[in-house]
C-alpha cells in the first residue's frame, strides 16, 4: 500500500505539472505515454514488440497522437487518412512476408494503434482548445477519477448488487451509482468555479455521460485482460500496475465528450 501511495503521489505531480505547462510539453508526456502502452498492449497479446510489424505500430500510434490539423502534410492531415495508410502498410506486410506475418497478427496491432492513439490524442486535443484548455481537460480528468473513487468506495461501503460479475465480479451497481453520482458533483463544482464557461446543466450532463462511458471503458479493459489470463497491463507504475490498467477510461471518454460535441473545439 506504501508503494502505490508513493508512486501515486509522484506520478500525479508529475502529470499535473506537465498538463498545467501545456504546449510541447503534454503533448511529449502523452506520446510518451502512449508508446509505453501499446507495448504493454502488444506484450499482452503474446506478439513480439521489437518486430518490424510492431514498430510499424509505435509510429501508427505515435503519429495518431499528434495533432493533425497542425500538419502540412495532407495525407497526414486527419485521423482517417492516417488510419488507412496505416492499415495499407500493415495489409501489405502480410503479403510480403507471405503470409508469415498473418492478418490475425495485423488486426491485433492495427487494433491496438486505432484504440490507444486515437484515445490519447484527443487528450492532446482537449488540452489545446484555444480558451481555457486547462479548464476543459481537468474537468474531465476530475470527473474521471471522482468516478472511479465514487465507485470504489460507495461500492465498499453499500455494494450488494454484482454489475458484472463475469468481467468484473467487484463493482457493483451501488457503486457504479455511487460513481455517476460524484462525478456529477465534481461538474457541478467545475460550474460554480466558472459558470461562464459551464452552466450548471451542462455539468450535470457532462459528469454524467463521463461517469457512465468511464466505467465502460474500464470494463472493457477488465473484459480484454479476462481473456488474456492477466491481472495487469504492465509493471511501470509499481502497485499500480501498466499504463493501460491507469488509463482505461481516459482512452474511451475523451473521444466521446468530443464526438458527443460536449466541449469547444480546438
Amino acid at each position: 500500500m506504501k508503494q502505490r501511495i508513493v508512486t501515486g503521489i509522484i506520478a500525479a505531480i508529475v502529470f499535473l505539472t506537465l498538463l498545467y505547462l501545456g504546449s510541447y510539453w503534454f503533448t511529449g508526456l502523452i506520446v510518451i505515454t502512449s508508446l509505453v502502452g501499446f507495448y504493454e498492449y502488444v506484450k499482452m497479446n503474446k506478439l513480439n514488440p521489437f518486430s518490424l510489424t510492431s514498430f510499424v505500430g509505435y509510429l501508427g500510434v505515435g503519429l495518431l497522437c499528434l495533432p493533425w490539423t497542425l500538419t502540412t502534410i495532407s495525407a497526414l492531415s486527419s485521423s482517417t487518412n492516417l488510419i488507412w495508410l496505416f492499415l495499407f502498410v500493415l495489409l501489405c506486410i502480410t503479403v510480403l512476408s507471405k503470409n508469415k506475418v498473418t492478418i490475425d497478427h495485423i488486426s491485433t496491432l492495427f487494433l491496438g494503434v486505432v484504440y490507444i492513439g486515437i484515445g490519447f490524442h484527443y487528450m492532446i486535443e482537449t488540452r489545446m482548445i484555444e480558451h481555457n484548455g486547462l479548464f476543459w481537460t481537468l474537468l474531465i480528468f476530475f470527473c474521471i477519477w471522482a468516478t472511479d473513487s465514487g465507485a470504489y468506495f460507495t461500492g465498499s461501503k453499500f455494494g450488494k448488487t454484482p454489475l458484472w460479475p463475469t468481467i468484473s465480479p467487484k463493482k457493483s451497481i451501488e457503486g457504479s451509482i455511487g460513481g455517476i453520482i460524484i462525478s456529477v458533483v465534481v461538474a457541478i463544482c467545475f460550474s460554480l468555479l466558472h459558470p461562464e464557461l459551464l452552466s450548471w446543466k451542462q455539468a450535470i450532463v457532462i459528469g454524467m455521460i463521463i461517469a457512465v462511458v468511464g466505467q465502460m471503458g474500464d470494463l472493457i479493459q477488465s473484459a480484454y485482460k479476462r481473456i488474456k489470463g492477466i491481472k495487469d497491463t504492465g509493471t511501470i507504475l509499481p502497485g499500480h500496475g501498466g499504463v493501460l490498467d491507469r488509463v482505461d477510461s481516459w482512452l474511451i471518454v475523451f473521444p466521446m465528450v468530443q464526438i458527443l460535441a460536449l466541449l469547444p473545439h480546438v
